[in-house]
């Protein structure tokens, strides 16, 4: 997690390898991917040739400035480079490192399941889709597959970073295998389902790196109206070179706007923070998401998890904890509720179920019942099989078993006891409120019934009243009954539930979200999830689910935990919270720098613009310089938010709107006026900028 939090900045490789690439971007063909950037390096080399013609006699300003001014632009260009570099940088290392943990080895290519012994051994980048290979304990598994035959522990640490195991086995939900991860303990059989290059591992280099990164839909819309904007801006720059000439001719002076200054305006006054920040933004979005172990397939998906306004989630695993746990002793046929903790505790003390330790503990809980001296009571446990579905203890001459009340009943009724009504309608009580009867019984005699109760996840609750607060709706999916379901939904906190719920009924609920205008995101790892993932907009798949998950879905989540979509979302709420609180104070800036270099500009034609140059600065040349330099090294001062994101909080849109406003909108006015006026201050007093010119 610390190395999560690490500053990217502290990472030299990462850095100078940022730089590097920084100077190889400056290629034309592409700069002129991202138009706004790309004008301000034709103006850095158009003031570069003003330069030379400058020295060569043919002037408008003083050569000294004419090259402090490109010199300023060259930065303003490396630096919004630097930002997306940088942003590429994290990518880049863990896709090094993903190499670097790859290799190319021999496979054990049979030709069917049943026929182990004819191995035939291939290199791994020559096994195709359908091949069947025979994998076993210190072998690396050689590409993407599904297990087909057998069970293994599987050592993926090279793609989730885990250094625990995990179990992948033939059938159910965890058949899937990725290439690259290793196989610690016995075998497996493995069909290929993918063919070379074609890969989760060759995908995941691709995505990290950003090498298959494409401009989502909302990204490409801000870019148009950021080259519009420009144009505009162009346009007025033009008009006001032409102006100037006319006004002077007519009030009969020299000409007081320089070309160098116009092209300093038109630098200044075009969206460039935010046109040299938008693809940093982007690409940091998506790192933030890799570093949450979650492989998006597209950009877009990312935007889509910040539109989101219906989750839908798994109970099981998600809300709960997955293990039912003992929540209540009920006595039948009026034992006592002690000795029932006492002999259900006695006969689970062997039990390692997490069911089995949830009895021992609640025994504890409420009675303060403690572990026994085993050698004192002679005692022997009765192991739980499949066959008697019970299990239990004997000791000093007294039995006690705990199971199924089917099994129960039937051991009760073969040592001369009875399976009384009240057990009965207990047992029927608990099954129908969707919890798990265990029936105890001692000496062939029912004592009465353990609880067993799915357990909502502490914090749950809370987490659903915040994503409430953002205008998230929450569905719980289960398998329940509805009475059980509207119990557990009511203790989540969620806003609806789906009870027994089939693929068929996730995907017309999907599809009935989605016809009334909301955007769905949702879980799944199983293959009967694949159609509703397919459906959508922002789609989860398991790491350890099957192969028609992962391929249905548009993320993988490597770490395998339901609950990650919660982060999924706010992950992308801060992606779009980020670009637009940064475009915002983008065009905020245009505001104060009108002010500096309008007024400046034209007081020589126009006195009376002096009342709009409330800055006070020096000169022409000084508020020129000072705004344009100012241009260039916010954008440094913003390259750390725009790759932390800004901060996300729970609140309504309403909010979330007026504190950006007055943040990034109020604040992007007021810091120019400051910044500028400093920098004017300070150039002046070091005498780099004069009346006429640098000194």
């Amino acid at each position: 997690m610390s190395e999560r939090k690490k500053n990217i900045f502290s990472d030299k490789k990462i850095v100078s390898r940022a730089i590097k690439d920084s100077f190889l971007k400056l290629n034309p063909r592409t700069q002129v991917k991202n138009p706004v950037m790309f004008m301000v390096f034709v103006s850095a080399i158009l003031t570069l040739a003003m330069f030379g013609f400058a020295l060569a006699g043919v002037r408008d300003a003083d050569p000294g400035y004419i090259l402090a001014i490109s010199v300023i632009l060259w930065f303003t260009v490396l630096f919004g480079n630097f930002a997306e570099a940088i942003a590429e940088g994290r990518g880049k290392a863990q896709a090094d490192a993903l190499r670097a943990g790859r290799r190319d080895t021999m496979a054990s290519r049979i030709p069917s399941p049943g026929q182990k012994d004819k191995i035939t051994q291939v290199k791994s980048t020559e096994l195709k889709k359908g091949d069947i290979v025979y994998i076993k304990a210190g072998e690396q598994i050689p590409a993407d597959g599904d297990v087909i035959e057998g069970a293994a522990s599987v050592d993926e640490s090279a793609i989730t970073g885990e250094s625990a195991p995990v179990i992948r086995e033939s059938g159910g939900d965890r058949s899937a295998v990725t290439g690259g991860t290793t196989v610690i303990s016995d075998w497996i059989v493995v069909e290929i389902s993918s063919n070379p290059g074609e890969g989760f591992m060759d995908k995941m280099i691709a995505m990290v790196e950003g090498a298959s990164r494409k401009k989502t839909p909302n990204e490409l819309a801000l870019q148009i109206f950021l080259v519009a904007l420009s144009i505009i801006f162009l346009l007025v720059t033009m008009s006001l070179y032409s102006y100037s000439l006319f006004s002077s001719r007519e009030a009969g002076m020299a000409d007081p706007t320089s070309v160098t200054n116009l092209v300093a305006l038109l630098i200044c006054l075009a969206p460039t923070t935010i046109g040299a920040l938008l693809s940093a933004i982007g690409i940091a979005g998506m790192s933030r998401l890799n570093q949450a172990n979650v492989l998006a397939m597209s950009g877009r998906a990312i935007e889509a998890a910040g539109d989101v306004d219906t989750l839908l989630l798994d109970k099981t695993g998600t809300i709960t904890l997955g293990n039912r746990q003992a929540d209540a002793f009920i006595p039948v046929d009026g034992n006592d509720e002690k000795d029932l903790a006492d002999a259900a505790q006695l006969s689970s003390l062997a039990d390692e179920t997490p069911e089995g330790r949830s009895i021992v503990i609640l025994a504890k809980e409420r009675f303060g019942i403690r572990g026994r001296n085993m050698e004192e009571l002679q005692a022997r446990f009765v192991p739980f099989t499949a066959k008697t579905r019970m299990s239990g203890i004997d000791y000093n001459g007294n039995e006690i078993r705990k199971g199924a009340a089917d099994a129960v009943k039937r051991y009760v009724e073969e040592h001369g006891g009875t399976f009384s009504s009240e057990c009965t309608q207990t047992v029927t009580r608990i099954a129908g409120q969707g919890g798990t009867p265990l029936v105890v019984a001692r000496n062939g005699r029912v004592m009465g019934v353990v609880e067993l109760k799915d357990i909502v996840k502490q914090g749950v609750k809370e987490k659903f009243a915040d994503l409430r607060k953002m205008g998230i709706r929450t569905i719980m999916i289960t398998g329940d009954n509805p009475l059980t379901a509207a119990s557990i939904a009511a203790e989540a906190g969620v806003d609806d539930f789906l009870a027994e719920a089939t693929p068929e009924a996730k995907l017309e609920m999907i599809r009935d979200y989605q016809s009334k205008g909301h955007l769905v995101a949702m879980t799944g790892d199983g293959t009967n999830d694949a159609p509703a993932l397919a459906q959508a907009d922002v789609a989860v798949a398991m790491n350890t689910g099957t192969q028609a998950a992962k391929e249905a879905g548009n993320m993988v989540d490597l770490d395998s935990s339901p609950t990650k979509l919660i982060e999924i979302v706010k992950i992308g709420k801060q992606l779009l919270m980020t670009r637009g609180s940064l475009t915002t104070f983008s065009i905020a800036n245009d505001v104060a720098k009108y002010f500096a270099i309008i007024p400046a500009l034209f007081m020589g034609l126009y006195p009376g613009l002096g009342a709009l140059n409330i800055m006070g600065l020096h000169s022409a040349d000084s508020a020129v310089f000072s705004a344009i330099l100012y241009n260039a090294l916010i954008i440094v001062a913003l390259i750390p938010l725009a790759l932390k994101g800004v901060r996300y909080r729970e609140v309504s849109a309403a909010q979330m709107l007026r504190g950006n406003l007055l943040v990034y909108g109020l604040g992007g006015i007021v810091i120019p006026f400051v910044a500028i006026k400093v920098i004017d201050v300070l150039i002046t007093a070091l005498g780099f900028v004069g009346k006429g010119g640098p000194c």
